[in-house]
């Protein structure tokens, strides 16, 4: 996997397919596998640019506070270091996040948006008090004996029923990240800024894509940002969670496939 370094850290990322360029980034807690069931059919007619944010995956461990904004800049160091000029950015929950803040501070950069299970405003009060509070807990005890009530708002109602094998994969995932990695993007995430008021300046085509039973950033988000984008399109995920891209692989795939075709 190739590396790039960016800041002391050398961010990860997997390079595949040729053609259009398009970035991909990933929720908090995961990391660039959560696209596994679509890279290959995007690989198809795509250059596609898989990346591990800092503290995640393969990337490097995280030892002082960051923002969303230095996500963007390690994204666009990815993107130098491979000379591509534009891409469509990709992103689930925080890469959703990174994706709106790029089309914002690095519009050069960007093509499309298809934002996954995210979020244009900033953290509400009781989200902030409750994640750190949890944060507060693994410093203590580690992060293991707060995945049942993580697991979820990662997962939907339907995928902890009937996919056992996926949730318990997962949850072992979450429970080997780094700690003091994981709550330096959790306070990333939980001091963003909104960028609610600037979505109107965003003029890029652009994909928003929910879960249906997604607890953690829910439908009624996902309306917000593609009522205050001027060209987007809207698609509700059934039976999917936070995760779409791993409980509903399928329906995601096409739904971003379609996507693309149209640009």
């Amino acid at each position: 996997m190739p590396t790039v370094e960016h800041q002391g850290l050398r961010i990860h990322f997997d390079d595949l397919g040729s053609g259009p360029a398009m970035v991909l980034g990933h929720s908090f807690l995961c990391s660039g596998e959560m696209w596994a069931p679509q890279i290959s059919r995007l690989a198809e007619a795509q250059q596609v640019v898989n990346v591990d944010y800092r503290g995640h995956g393969r990337s490097g461990r995280v030892e002082r506070p960051f923002t969303l904004y230095d996500l963007v800049d390690e994204v666009v160091a990815v993107l130098d270091h491979l000379q591509i000029e534009r891409a469509v950015w990709a992103g689930l929950s925080i890469g959703g996040m990174v994706a709106l803040r790029a089309a914002l501070t690095a519009p050069e950069r960007v093509s499309g948006l298809i934002l996954l299970d995210s979020h244009a405003g900033a953290e509400g009060l009781w989200k902030k008090l409750k994640y750190r509070a949890m944060g507060w807990g693994a410093r203590l005890v580690g992060f293991r004996p707060f995945l049942p009530a993580v697991l979820p708002l990662m997962f939907g109602r339907t995928t902890l029923g009937v996919n056992r094998t996926l949730v318990e994969t997962w949850k072992e995932k979450f429970a080997a990240m780094d700690v003091p990695s994981m709550l330096h993007a959790l306070e990333a995430l939980v001091r963003r800024d909104s960028v609610v008021a600037r979505l109107g300046e965003i003029r890029v085509p652009a994909l928003v894509v929910v879960g249906e039973e997604d607890r953690s950033l829910p439908v009624a988000d996902a309306e917000e940002i593609h009522a205050g984008l001027p060209d987007s399109r809207l698609v509700v995920i059934p039976t999917a969670g936070h995760l779409s891209t791993l409980e509903q692989p399928q329906a995601v795939t096409e739904a971003i496939l379609e996507f693309l075709d149209g640009l």
